[in-house]
């Protein structure tokens, strides 16, 4: 009901850093002047389950590590369209993800785009009043090969895909494949902004999954200890592992509420209650309130017997952590 795995989308949520790290860097939105951060960019399905993860820095622009999750995808989702942020997207990522065979969906600032055209001597009607510029197709058409060899290094992964983009958007004016590449991809931008503005279902679809992605960081931000959570360690792979292992857990509260789900809707509709199908699919599995960050401790009172608690404190005698999931 949610969805079939063809739907996708990233979003980056920021995480306090209490140790030295190159992916360390000041966020003073969030985390003032003095504190570091990092990002753990987080790749969702349209069923809410988290299928690629990575610990970035706060600094760099999170399109560049778009294409990483949906090439290094090992899971049975297949996504097709992808849904990012404003932050989210470029114009050679456009060009990329076409060429890859994704569609890629950001979320614009309509106002602040610029459309294009292929051929400055068509004439469009009333567009031309909005349509600024033209795309060089004699470009593209020269690069073609190359650009369709780079493509197919990211498919079979000689390469990282974040790599290939950040080299190819800090190369010279002078580099004709980067700047075929930025032709595609405004052209195909310039086609998608028109969807956007025109179709009303685009963007009730983009939201609705842009609001699954936000949902499941407030998932994530609970199970870190209890919207407390840091990085106390500069390792690379150490914050990999506890990234991964925090997509792991809401994975897991996903299922666990996924059936806990299924066993209210069979007994609301046993009862007579009926619910359609589209209602279903709004409601989220996501819910973060039966959940104990701290885990139940049993700890061994004065009299001997194991006493219950869960709010996270322990006796100093003796306690173990029992997970509830």
């Amino acid at each position: 009901m949610w969805g079939a795995g063809t739907v996708s989308s990233s979003d980056g949520q920021r995480f306090g850093l209490q140790a030295s790290s190159l992916l360390g860097s000041l966020y003073p939105r969030y985390f003032g002047y003095y504190d570091q951060a990092l990002t753990v960019y987080t790749h969702i399905s349209d069923q809410h389950s988290v299928f690629h993860t990575q610990v970035i820095a706060c600094s760099v622009r999170e399109a560049i590590y778009v294409l990483d999750g949906l090439l290094n995808n090992a899971t049975v989702l297949r996504p097709q369209e992808h849904f990012v942020d404003q932050h989210g997207f470029t114009d050679q990522l456009f060009g990329l993800c076409h060429l890859l065979g994704f569609t890629l969906m950001p979320r614009l600032n309509v106002s602040k785009q610029t459309l294009y055209k292929l051929d400055r001597t068509k004439s469009y009607g009333r567009l031309d009043e909005v349509i600024t510029s033209t795309v060089d197709t004699a470009l593209s058409r020269e690069q073609w090969d190359q650009l369709v060899r780079v493509a197919a290094s990211l498919r079979n992964r000689t390469a990282p895909a974040h790599v290939v983009l950040r080299r190819l958007a800090s190369s010279a004016p002078s580099d004709r494949l980067a700047k075929a590449l930025t032709a595609l991809g405004r052209a195909l931008r310039s086609l998608y902004l028109l969807r956007y503005i025109h179709e009303e279902d685009l963007r009730a679809r983009m939201q609705l999954q842009v609001n699954r992605g936000e949902g499941r960081h407030q998932v994530a931000r609970r199970l870190f200890f209890a919207h407390q959570g840091a990085f106390q360690t500069g390792d690379y792979e150490e914050m990999m592992h506890k990234a991964t292992c925090l997509s792991l857990l809401s994975n897991a509260a996903l299922v666990w509420h996924t059936v806990q789900l299924a066993r209210i809707i069979e007994q609301l509709r046993a009862s007579g209650e009926p619910s359609t199908n589209e209602e279903l699919a709004r409601i989220s599995p996501l819910a973060f309130s039966p959940i104990l960050p701290h885990g139940t401790y049993f700890t061994q009172g004065a009299s001997g017997k194991h006493e219950r608690t869960s709010n996270g404190h322990s006796s100093p005698v003796r306690a173990s952590l029992v997970s509830d999931m």
